[in-house]
């Protein structure tokens, strides 16, 4: 039987080759600018996917957007400031404290945003789980109002030991450069820039990604997390702990953006108190993008966000960006609402 003629069909090929002629001339005209945004996005995708896992792991166990969610990325990001600042380490610091100073960030930041999205999930959202969904999503946005404002305090603290929080808490802080420069392809004729940055963002983001899909595979709390997702109801009846199981959810999800918190601070090199709210925006995006609530969709979702962004950067503008990413979106839900890798859910009764 021969595939059906339609105008959706028709315009998304249309679309799709329009984007590969981009994609190519671009590559053409430059191959060495070319390779290395892609390098640039495929770093930045690894952050921004590991912030997506979290909102994709909620939304799919209690079907809730987590508003909060960038903005617990962003305390993760100050904290690993706060240990920086406090062990006084910069680019210039002996190579065993700067090593200390990254082991207590990855240790530090991750327990802190775990605690604080468990305590978000068993103070504000379960009282709420059986109140209307407009109400459990004005209270998501509440908390990420109240953690905004604690940033802005937080960047505001006149302190000598935070020494690195110049000026007004408004301003952007800059973070020191604990992860070298040094271009690894130095002498090459490829002419591209790949610093261990790069190779860290990368290094940290992947493994946790698989060992995540692995533990909700394979593990029995994973299974009970698949369980909850798939039938609240009918897994409180086989003995699952509901409340359990989305706490844990939280604490994952709230861990992973701490390491991405202290991965973005530490590859941007820079942080600031509303720095969730962009940092929320494009990991819903790659969230929905992937499908929303499948955790290999939310991967893939982060690093093609990564992508459009590093080559829309360079190619169109920066103040673009965040039309493009947000066009492609609505395309992308046009020929596919349940996004790249979503698959369609029956009604609940």
């Amino acid at each position: 039987m021969k595939p059906k003629i339609t105008f959706r069909n028709v315009a998304m090929w249309l679309i799709m080759a329009a984007v590969g002629l981009f994609l190519a001339n671009a590559f053409r005209s430059d191959p060495t600018l070319f390779a290395q945004q892609v390098i640039n996005g495929m770093s930045q995708g690894a952050i921004f996917a590991l912030v997506a896992l979290g909102y994709t792991m909620v939304y799919g166990i209690i079907e809730l957007i987590n508003f909060a969610h960038g903005d617990v990325y962003m305390v993760g990001a100050f904290t690993s400031m706060t240990i920086a600042s406090l062990l006084g380490a910069s680019h210039t610091s002996d190579p065993s404290q700067v090593i200390v100073t990254l082991f207590l960030m990855f240790i530090t930041a991750p327990l802190v945003c775990a605690l604080l999205n468990f305590s978000i999930e068993r103070f504000a959202y379960r009282p709420l789980r059986s109140s209307p969904r407009i109400v459990v999503l004005i209270t998501a946005i509440g908390v990420s109002f109240m953690l905004e404002q604690v940033g802005l305090w937080w960047a505001s603290i006149p302190s000598d030991l935070l020494s690195y929080f110049g000026g007004s808490g408004a301003t952007p802080k800059a973070f020191p450069a604990l992860v070298p420069k040094i271009n690894l392809l130095a002498g090459t004729a490829l002419g591209i820039n790949l610093t261990p940055k790069h190779l860290f963002a990368l290094g940290l983001a992947i493994p946790l990604m698989i060992a995540l899909r692995i533990f909700v595979q394979r593990s029995q709390t994973g299974k009970a997390m698949r369980a909850t997702a798939q039938n609240r109801d009918a897994a409180r009846l086989m003995g699952i702990n509901i409340d359990r199981i989305i706490s844990i959810t939280f604490i994952i999800g709230g861990a992973l953006a701490g390491v991405a918190g202290v991965a973005g601070a530490l590859y941007f090199e820079g942080v600031q108190w509303n720095m969730g709210f962009d940092m929320g925006l494009k990991a819903f995006t790659a969230a929905v993008l992937g499908g929303i609530g499948n955790i290999t969709g939310a991967m893939l979702g982060g690093f093609f966000i990564g992508l459009v962004s590093a080559l829309s950067d360079q190619y169109l503008a920066g103040q673009w960006t965040r039309a493009v990413v947000f066009g492609l979106l609505v395309l992308v839900l046009v020929f596919k609402p349940t996004g790249i890798l979503g698959t369609g859910s029956s009604q609940k009764a």
